[in-house]
């Protein structure tokens, strides 16, 4: 596969954000100039989204963590934070199980262990089939209203429509079947590294069973939840958000 787009900022101890389904780099905008200062910012962009969207996209949650791996082991990076949110929560769980050792603390953000998410807004496959129906543009924007409190009227719900248009749609499926076939309970108690877990309590993606399931699974985990958020609490909240992290990495 060809190497994905890596967006590399600031100096310090290397820090990898993984966006989620139908996201991209650009979407850790406030995160970016917070921890610039302290850390070398890493933000990717999924085969098939963003700035990678004429690579070929990963039909599993899988591929998408070795893509992730390949192209650090290339900037020869073999130590790193790793924040993944929502789908994106699901592959730092996935590189946890391949390359563990590598990472330094782990937060999973806005997500939970299995990947056809009980409780959700709605199923993976009513995702597909309005996908397929009213198309990527409308779905897109659809979705990503529910990913925060005042829907398209938030703040940075502008990054998420500029994410949007720059995501395939055969991307867009194929993320869909990798999150449904995708299960990661198994592996939770096989994760060592010190780990934080933050859900904002509006959060139509993921319901509180889920991050509760990482919290008593993970041996070494802390569950810090920000109210008043929804799916996006790093948009929503991200003076909030930013501190919470940074006290954990201190």
């Amino acid at each position: 596969m060809q190497d994905i787009f890596m967006n590399d900022t600031g100096k310090g101890f290397p820090f990898v954000f993984v966006h989620g389904f139908l996201g991209s780099a650009d979407m850790w905008k406030p995160q970016i100039q917070y921890f610039k200062k302290n850390y070398n910012v890493l933000t990717i962009d999924l085969p098939g989204f963003g700035k990678s969207n004429h690579i070929q996209s990963c039909a599993s949650i899988e591929c998408m963590a070795r893509a992730i791996l390949d192209v650090l082991k290339k900037k020869e990076i073999n130590r790193f934070n790793l924040l993944g949110h929502s789908m994106g929560g699901m592959i730092v769980q996935e590189i946890a199980k391949l390359a563990g050792e590598k990472i330094s603390k782990l937060i999973c953000y806005g997500t939970g262990p299995i990947g056809d998410i009980p409780g959700r807004f709605e199923t993976i496959d009513e995702s597909k089939k309005k996908l397929k129906v009213d198309g990527l543009e409308i779905t897109a924007n659809r979705i990503a209203k529910t990913w925060f409190l005042e829907g398209d009227k938030a703040k940075y719900f502008y990054l998420c429509s500029a994410a949007n248009k720059k995501v395939t749609l055969l991307a867009a499926v194929n993320a869909l079947d990798a999150m449904k076939n995708w299960n990661g309970m198994d592996n939770l108690k096989n994760i060592k590294n010190k780990t934080l877990i933050i859900w904002g309590d509006k959060d139509r993606a993921y319901n509180f069973h889920q991050v509760k399931t990482l919290r008593d699974n993970i041996k070494n985990s802390h569950l810090k939840i920000i109210k008043d958020s929804s799916h996006n609490t790093h948009l929503e909240k991200p003076i909030e958000f930013n501190k919470c992290i940074e006290n954990f990495l201190k």
